[in-house]
């Protein structure tokens, strides 16, 4: 029997996301994944090849992946926004170079990255004072400064876990990175602290840290889903908890 069927215009009819995630992220998709549960917008996800320790050097590895990696997500219809989901690797690549090897596979796509994300959000608070929370070794730490204060942003306090490896950084508890955020948010020096990296568990955390410290506190994976969603053109609104998302 041939069964009779109608068309409609799927499920990403509102927004179609795509959404590049580290072979070695653990921790990305179940955080990003509730956030994105409206009707009709669907969050695409791609595999890129990355190395399992983090140094300016594996980082610069990806940007030739980026084209070819984007290039997997469904061609049907249009991307809407596409992510590369990576704050370090960002920061080395360049957040220009990333859309423009993205835009090869999707050229009207908008694109971002943690790095971008977490400026448009600092810009979007008022908040000019940042207190880094970094899983990373000193010269990925570093660079990431650098390119805050590019874009007005000091970091007078930054701590960090001093790990190399992505296995270590996913497995960090979320005790240590609730402690970490409100040991560094205590500073008068800062107005908001910023966790980095997407493999660091971080968003079930963040109503607790901002209600000790009183302060907004980011991480990768927040700002990162509020800047998608602000692309796309969807309600950030009470999407997530925390100060970001109520702004």
């Amino acid at each position: 029997m041939k069964l009779a069927f109608d068309c409609d215009d799927g499920s990403s009819a509102k927004a179609a996301l795509g959404l590049i995630v580290l072979k070695a992220d653990e921790t990305i998709e179940r955080e990003l994944a509730p956030l994105f549960r409206d009707d009709g917008v669907t969050l695409f996800h791609a595999r890129i090849e990355s190395a399992p320790e983090v140094t300016p050097e594996t980082l610069l590895q990806m940007k030739e992946r980026l084209a070819e990696t984007s290039a997997l997500f469904p061609a049907e219809r249009p991307m809407d926004v596409i992510a590369y989901a990576c704050t370090s690797g960002a920061t080395v690549i360049g957040s220009r170079e990333v859309e423009r090897q993205i835009q090869k596979a999707f050229p009207s796509a908008k694109v971002t990255n943690p790095a971008e994300a977490i400026i448009a959000a600092c810009h979007h608070l008022g908040v000019r004072r940042i207190g880094l929370v970094s899983p990373y070794v000193a010269e990925v730490s570093d660079a990431l400064c650098a390119l805050l204060a590019e874009n007005g942003i000091e970091t007078p306090m930054v701590g960090s876990f001093e790990q190399a490896e992505e296995a270590v950084v996913a497995r960090i508890a979320l005790h240590s990175v609730e402690e970490a955020v409100c040991q560094i948010g205590a500073s008068d020096e800062v107005e908001a602290v910023f966790a980095s990296c997407t493999n660091l568990r971080t968003l079930s955390v963040i109503p607790a840290c901002e209600a000790r410290i009183g302060k907004p506190v980011l991480s990768s994976n927040l700002a990162l889903a509020w800047h998608m969603r602000r692309l796309a053109g969807l309600s950030t609104r009470e999407a997530c908890p925390g100060k970001l998302f109520a702004s």
